[in-house]
């Protein structure tokens, strides 16, 4: 602070003054009684120069009071601030997360099997060799397509011995129907002859043993008509047992030609052309339907109530980096396999391209099946001791607490934690061994 110097004139005014008091004084001492001071040092009063003077001191004299007071405070509070970041730097600094649950659509991963919807052997129905192959494996072929024939002249020689035996039983009907109208005509007549003796007995014409006669020839007639009769029929079923032997014969022979029963691709080859075959036992193809495939996957009890069907399902293959497969979840066994504690689940993959295969390993992530996601906690921040699993807790920003929790799944870098945490928790990363209940530590966010 600059100061304002004394006017000059008013300091030699005042050390005047001071010499005329010293004088006056001198004089009383020496006993002079006769001094007697002017009428202007009887009303003598202290200028403005000395007025300001004396402020001036004053002032000086409080800025130097207060700066003798202020300096050991400003001291003192510098010695705290140091002391305080030396107690700072002192304590051990710590990674901390904070914790929150998850908002990524991550559900359950799981391992699967893929296999087609459909998949059927092709067996021989007609035996034979074959004569023709027209696919083989990895061809894709539509329903109705021919895919082999198969030569069997037997049956060519059963077809011409069954056509023969229908036109047997047909003039065996002809026959038949021929006898049995003959015996119709016996019958009316021996009915005629039987009337008319009948009658010409009662008017006692002709004896009554010779009516017996005519009227047992009548009844024999009869019963031969009703011989015919069944002889004709049983004709004409063999006629209607010829037809179907022949039409069985005609669809043995269809069955020469071998032919695809669904859209699908060809995945087994098992015979080649001359090969011997035998109807119902001779594997000649396998074919199976990928427009549209199907995943098992077990999924473990814990994670049991979260699928249901209807569940969207995502399916990602090893070969097939970057791509993924969208599906539904079709059904669940409803039941848990004793053995492994798993349920059977089905999922649909819609598959237009072909790009996935039967047999193929994926893995299978059901998402959608939580009302809320769980909390999860960095993997290096568990500690694993022989009280049990525990992560190292802030509480008031700076003491640490060891808090036991349960872990759920693992999905590596993260771990869920089922109990023992809620969400906003600030928690360790990474805490290491020399961790311990109460410990003083300063927390750094993993962000910055």
């Amino acid at each position: 602070m600059k100061q304002t110097e004394p006017d000059p004139n008013g300091l030699s005014d005042l050390l005047r003054e001071n010499e005329e008091l010293k004088r006056q004084i001198e004089a009383l001492k020496r006993g002079n009684g006769g001094f007697h001071p002017s009428a202007e040092q009887q009303g003598w009063r202290p200028s403005s120069t000395a007025i300001w003077a004396i402020l001036l001191f004053a002032i000086v004299l409080i800025v130097v009071a207060f700066l003798a007071g202020y300096r050991p405070l400003v001291t003192r509070r510098n010695l705290i601030a140091a002391e305080a970041h030396e107690e700072e730097q002192a304590l051990q600094k710590v990674t901390v997360v904070e914790i929150r649950r998850s908002r990524d659509p991550h559900g359950i991963e799981l391992p699967g099997s893929v296999q087609a919807i459909t998949e059927a052997p092709i067996l021989a129905r007609a035996d034979g060799y074959l004569q023709h192959r027209m696919v083989d494996i990895g061809d894709r072929v539509r329903v109705g397509q021919l895919l082999a024939e198969i030569e069997a002249p037997e049956v060519d020689e059963q077809i011409r011995q069954a056509k023969a035996t229908l036109l047997q039983t047909h003039a065996a009907v002809d026959q038949a129907s021929a006898n049995y109208a003959r015996g119709q005509s016996d019958e009316a007549l021996a009915k005629v002859t039987a009337d008319r003796w009948a009658a010409l007995l009662t008017k006692g014409v002709v004896s009554k043993q010779e009516n017996d006669r005519y009227q047992s020839e009548y009844r024999s007639a009869s019963a031969a008509t009703t011989a015919l009769e069944k002889a004709l029929a049983m004709a004409r079923s063999n006629v209607g047992a010829a037809e179907a032997n022949l039409a069985r014969l005609d669809k043995v022979q269809s069955y020469r030609q071998v032919k695809a029963p669904f859209d699908g691709v060809i995945t087994l080859r098992n015979v080649d052309v001359g090969a011997l075959v035998n109807a119902g036992s001779t594997l000649l193809f396998r074919i199976a339907q990928i427009s549209s495939l199907r995943t098992y996957v077990n999924v473990p009890q814990a994670n049991a109530s979260e699928v249901r069907d209807g569940q969207q399902a995502r399916l990602s293959v090893p070969n097939l980096p970057g791509r993924t497969f969208t599906g539904t979840l079709a059904r669940t066994a409803n039941a848990l396999d004793p053995a492994s504690r798993t349920l059977l689940v089905e999922v649909y993959v819609p598959n237009p391209d072909g790009a996935l295969l039967p047999g193929m390993y994926a893995r299978v992530e059901l998402t959608g099946g939580r009302a809320q996601e769980a909390l999860r906690i960095p993997s290096d921040a568990l500690i694993v001791r022989g009280e049990g699993t525990e992560v190292a807790v802030l509480q008031d920003r700076r003491t640490v607490h060891l808090q036991k929790v349960e872990v759920g799944r693992d999905y590596g870098d993260t771990l869920e934690v089922t109990a023992g945490l809620h969400e906003g928790d600030i928690i360790i990363s990474n805490p290491g061994d020399v961790m311990r209940e109460g410990l003083q530590v300063k927390p750094v966010s993993a962000e910055k």
